[in-house]
């Protein structure tokens, strides 16, 4: 399919983002802790004591949040989560968010969902790690049930603390009740993966799945070592793997052996294109490596990073890239047909959730 075409379907009638919310859809990059409700940031301040938020005023407050991220800067993007983690300190308040994070997914049309959190930055007033994971976990439960949704946990560890391998554990130790992977995040430069590496190795030794957020603020060598020493089953972002792909003004590409290799085995790239821009990974969304990513076949998938901070939902996320790049409903589905297939849940669970669920959701709009 030609670059910012669209597919020959029913693409034809426009696609609107109210239209794209009614199709079954798979999210797999999303942070707890980066999609709270700004109404429940102020409530949570008050029950739990937190005096630092900018302001209370809830319109104002979600307008500071969006503000603050849309910097070009992912070390600025961070600093917003300072607050959201803030009041994310008592069982009490990581449920709730947890839950609410469950009825806004499964309000927007989403069927699956693997929703990340660092169980290490919420244990200031006293909280075991086991108990974060908990609280998370009965959260998901009662805001997904009666509905589609299926919603898994990705526990994660700060790749600038010591903690990983900890971390590493407490994912094996939870797995049968709802945790189904690794990750490690936070400010690339500087902070390796490798650093991880015993981290990785536990989750292998485990049989269990892990992604790291990788090529996001930092090039090519942190996706090398992501992939070539530390085993990544996905990749968080990976946006610059763009710099290993060579476009000559035909638009004819050329793969470097990295490229290639990402692409040969099939590697799931979380690439998330409104956080992108924001964080400055990427120039613009009619410049963001999705595009070319998508026309090469990559197995790329599309997600939100940050609901709260971007101001975007996965539908909303859709939506754009329609608008930008000319999709019809057979691009939204080969897309969600990806992220299904590299979900961390039992390959007969992902299968049933394709065939029963996602294929019948597009019949009529994909011939």
């Amino acid at each position: 399919m030609p670059a910012g075409k669209a597919s020959a379907d029913k693409a034809s009638e426009k696609i609107t983002e109210a239209a794209i919310r009614r199709v079954p859809k798979v999210l797999l990059h999303d942070h707890l802790d980066g999609g709270l409700r700004p109404a429940t940031i102020v409530e949570l301040a008050d029950a739990t004591g937190y005096t630092r938020l900018p302001t209370t005023d809830v319109d104002k407050l979600g307008t500071w949040f969006r503000g603050g991220a849309h910097t070009g800067s992912l070390v600025r993007y961070l600093e917003t989560f300072s607050h959201t983690v803030g009041v994310m300190q008592t069982p009490e308040a990581v449920a709730r968010v947890a839950r609410e994070c469950a009825e806004d997914l499964a309000a927007d049309g989403v069927v699956y969902a693997e929703v990340r959190f660092a169980p290490e930055l919420h244990v200031e007033q006293g909280m075991s790690l086991d108990e974060v994971v908990e609280a998370a976990l009965d959260g998901f439960r009662a805001g997904s049930a009666g509905t589609g949704l299926h919603v898994r946990a990705l526990v994660t560890a700060m790749r600038h603390q010591a903690r990983s391998l900890e971390i590493a554990e407490l994912a094996v130790r939870w797995r049968e009740a709802g945790v189904v992977g690794f990750d490690i995040a936070g400010a690339e430069a500087g902070n390796p993966p490798t650093r991880h590496l015993d981290a990785f190795q536990y989750i292998q030794r485990a049989n269990g799945h892990f992604t790291i957020h990788a090529g996001e603020a930092f090039g090519l060598p942190s996706i090398w070592e992501a992939l070539q020493w530390c085993n990544a089953d996905r990749l968080g972002h990976g946006v610059r793997i763009v710099d290993d792909i060579t476009v000559d003004p035909d638009g004819n590409a050329t793969l470097g052996d990295l490229a290639d290799y990402v692409r040969d085995v099939r590697v799931p790239l979380e690439m998330c294109p409104s956080s992108n821009v924001h964080t400055g990974a990427a120039p613009s969304i009619e410049r963001h490596p999705i595009g070319l990513l998508r026309r090469l076949h990559f197995r790329v998938t599309v997600n939100t990073d940050n609901r709260l901070m971007s101001g975007v939902t996965l539908s909303s996320e859709f939506a754009t890239l329609v608008e930008t790049f000319g999709y019809g409903w057979s691009d939204i589905r080969w897309l969600t047909v990806n992220a299904m297939k590299s979900a961390f849940l039992p390959f007969d669970q992902r299968l049933a959730l394709i065939n029963e669920v996602i294929k019948p959701g597009f019949e009529g709009l994909v011939p």
